[in-house]
């Protein structure tokens, strides 16, 4: 969470500035920040999913023994 938060920070100039040349930066800072939001929330809610369903499978194999 750390580090995407110092990267989103660092990416907001590019998303939201203006002056000379903003035009070409603005759509790199969009998907910038667009990803890291992104890829932030899929991994805050794949990793448990994933962690509970390997809990699931050992507790079937030691049944299963």
């Amino acid at each position: 969470m750390m580090t995407t938060v110092a990267a989103l920070s660092g990416a907001l100039p590019l998303a939201f500035g203006t002056g000379t040349g903003a035009e070409l930066r603005r759509p790199l800072g969009i998907a910038i920040v667009g990803g890291l939001v992104m890829s932030q929330l899929l991994t805050l809610y794949t990793t448990p999913v994933v962690y509970l369903y390997l809990d699931r499978l050992r507790r079937g194999h030691r049944r299963a023994r």
